[in-house]
C-alpha cells in the first residue's frame, strides 16, 4: 500500500523534472535562435569598464583559446543582468547598483571562482561570469518546479492537478527570466521552497529558506506574512478556544521573531549600503537619502532612479506597458476573485471560520483547534448535505485550490498584484507575480473544469506559448519587454 501510494508522487515529479528541463532547454535555444538571426538593438552590452577599485588593471583577458564563444556569452548579458555580473566582478560601486540584492551575485561570484574558474583563460572572467549566472538560474528553476509540485500536492492533495500547475509554471509567461541573468530564480527556489518546509510543519528551515528568499529580492520581506498568518490564528486558538493566555504570549513571541529572521537580510543590506555609501561623507556630499530620519537606500533608489511610486505609472503614454502585464494582473484577479466567491466566509473571515479537517493541508495555520474545527466542519456539511456519505462530506468541506491551507497564497498574491499594478513600473508585473502558487493552482482547476470554462485553460497556454516566443526574441536582443 505505501508503495501505491508514493508510486503517483514519484513518477509524476520525475515528470515535472523532465519537464523544466526541457522547458530551460527550449527557452536556451530560442534565444540562441533569436540571437544569430537578427541584430541586437543596442550592442553596448560586451562593454566591461575596469573596476573602479582596480581602475589600472586590464580586465581584457589576451590569448584566450575561445575568444568568439567568451564574447557571445558577453553579448548575451543584457537589461539587468548587466548589473548583476558587474557587482560579481567588482562589488557595489554606484549608489543604484543597491537596488540588486546580493545573493545572486554572490553565487556567480562563488560559482566562477571555484567550478567554472578553469574556463576564464578559454572564455576570459566576465564571460564565465555570466555563463554562472546561466548555470545557476536554470538548475535552480528545477529544483523550484519541483518545490511547487511538493507544494501543490500537500495544498491540492490532487497528484494530477499538482502536475497540471507545475508543467505551467516550467512554461510560464515569464521563462525568459528564469533563464537569464536575473533574481526571479533564486527567488522563487526559496520562497516555494520555505513555503513547502512551512507547510510540512519544519518551522526551522522554513524560517531560513524565505530569509534567503529576502537576501535574493526585497519582496522576500513579503514572506513573513505566512508566519503572521500562522502566528494569528495560534493565538487566537491559545486564547478564545484553550484559555491559556501564557501559551498565548509564546505563540506570538515565537511569531514575532521568526519574522524578524525574515526581514534581517533586507535590514542588513540597507545597513551595508548606509555604511559605504553615507559614513565618511561630508554633510555637503551626502546623498539626501543619508540624512532622513529613518534613511532607506531601497526606496530613494526605486523612487530617484527609476520612478517608482503610487501612481506615477498612471499615464496615457504607459498604455502599452498597462496592456503588455494584463494577462498576468487578469489572471491574478480571477484566481482571487473566484476564491472569494467561492469561500466568502473563509476569505473575508481571514480563514477563523475555515472548516478546516484535513490535518495534513493547514496543520502548520490551525495546529491547537484542530479537532474543535474538524467536529465543527464535518457537523456543518452532514447538516447541509443529508445525503453524503461520511467521506464525501469530508471532502466537499475542504477541496484543493479552494481550501482554507490556499487562503494565505491568495492574500499574498492580491498584496503583490496589487502594488504591481498601483505601484511599481506595470510591465514587470508578468516577471513580478510569476512566481505565485495560485496562479498555477487555479489555472489547473480551471482546465478540469466542465463547460466553456476549461476554454480559457487553452488560453492559459496560448498566452504562455506568445510570452515565450515573444520574451526570448525582445529580451535577448536588447528590445524591452518586462
Amino acid at each position: 500500500m505505501s508503495q501505491a501510494n508514493t508510486s503517483p508522487k514519484s513518477h509524476h515529479e520525475s515528470t515535472v523534472i523532465k519537464s523544466a528541463i526541457r522547458s530551460r532547454l527550449l527557452v536556451l535555444t530560442l534565444i540562441l535562435l533569436w540571437r544569430t538571426l537578427l541584430s541586437p538593438y543596442d550592442t553596448s552590452a560586451p562593454i566591461n569598464p575596469n573596476c573602479l577599485s582596480q581602475p589600472h588593471v586590464d580586465q581584457q583577458q589576451q590569448h584566450l583559446l575561445l575568444p568568439a564563444l567568451g564574447s557571445a556569452i558577453e553579448s548575451s548579458i543584457v537589461w539587468d543582468s548587466v548589473y548583476y555580473v558587474r557587482i560579481a566582478q567588482c562589488g557595489y560601486e554606484y549608489e543604484q547598483s543597491y537596488a540588486f540584492f546580493p545573493l545572486l551575485p554572490l553565487c556567480i561570484s562563488l560559482l566562477s571562482r571555484t567550478v567554472l574558474a578553469p574556463l576564464i583563460p578559454v572564455i576570459g572572467t566576465r564571460a564565465v561570469l555570466g555563463l554562472s549566472g546561466y548555470v545557476i538560474n536554470n538548475i535552480g528553476f528545477v529544483f523550484a518546479a519541483v518545490y511547487l509540485y511538493r507544494l501543490s500536492i500537500i495544498i491540492l492533495k490532487d497528484h494530477e492537478a499538482a502536475l497540471r500547475a507545475s508543467i505551467l509554471f516550467c512554461f510560464n509567461p515569464a521563462s525568459i527570466f528564469y533563464s537569464s541573468i536575473y533574481s526571479e530564480t533564486l527567488y522563487a527556489l526559496f520562497s516555494l521552497g520555505g513555503l513547502y518546509h512551512l507547510m510540512s510543519g519544519k518551522n526551522a528551515i522554513a524560517v531560513l529558506w524565505l530569509a534567503l528568499s529576502g537576501f535574493s529580492r526585497s519582496n522576500g520581506m513579503l514572506n513573513a506574512g505566512y508566519f503572521c498568518f500562522q502566528t494569528m490564528h495560534q493565538a487566537y486558538d491559545a486564547v478564545f478556544l484553550r484559555r491559556r493566555a501564557f501559551l498565548a504570549m509564546q505563540v506570538l513571541v515565537g511569531g514575532a521573531l521568526r519574522c524578524i529572521c525574515i526581514f534581517i537580510p533586507f535590514v542588513a543590506f540597507q545597513a551595508y549600503g548606509y555604511y559605504n555609501i553615507c559614513l565618511g561623507s561630508f554633510p555637503d556630499e551626502m546623498s539626501p537619502w543619508c540624512k532622513a530620519r529613518v534613511p532607506m537606500l531601497y526606496n530613494y533608489i526605486q523612487n530617484h532612479y527609476w520612478g517608482v511610486g503610487f501612481l506615477r505609472y498612471f499615464q496615457v503614454k504607459q498604455l502599452p506597458n498597462f496592456l503588455l502585464a494584463s494577462p498576468i494582473l487578469s489572471l491574478a484577479f480571477c484566481s482571487i476573485v473566484h476564491y472569494a466567491k467561492s469561500n466568502p466566509e473563509n476569505f473575508f473571515s481571514l480563514g477563523f471560520c475555515a472548516p478546516t479537517q484535513d490535518k495534513n493541508s493547514a496543520s502548520v495555520f490551525f495546529t491547537m483547534n484542530q479537532e474543535n474545527h474538524n467536529f465543527k466542519a464535518k457537523k456543518k456539511v452532514i447538516k447541509e448535505n443529508p445525503a453524503l456519505p461520511p467521506e464525501e462530506s469530508k471532502l466537499s468541506a475542504n477541496q484543493g485550490y479552494l481550501s482554507v491551507a490556499a487562503l494565505p497564497c491568495i492574500f499574498h498574491l492580491g498584496f503583490m498584484a496589487a502594488t504591481a499594478f498601483f505601484v511599481m513600473h506595470v510591465q514587470v508585473a508578468t516577471r513580478f507575480l510569476s512566481f505565485s502558487p495560485p496562479l498555477y493552482w487555479f489555472a489547473s482547476y480551471i482546465m478540469k473544469s466542465p463547460g466553456t470554462r476549461k476554454r480559457w485553460g487553452y488560453v492559459i497556454w496560448a498566452y504562455s506559448a506568445a510570452y515565450i516566443l515573444l520574451g526570448s526574441l525582445l529580451f535577448s536582443n536588447f528590445y524591452p519587454f518586462t
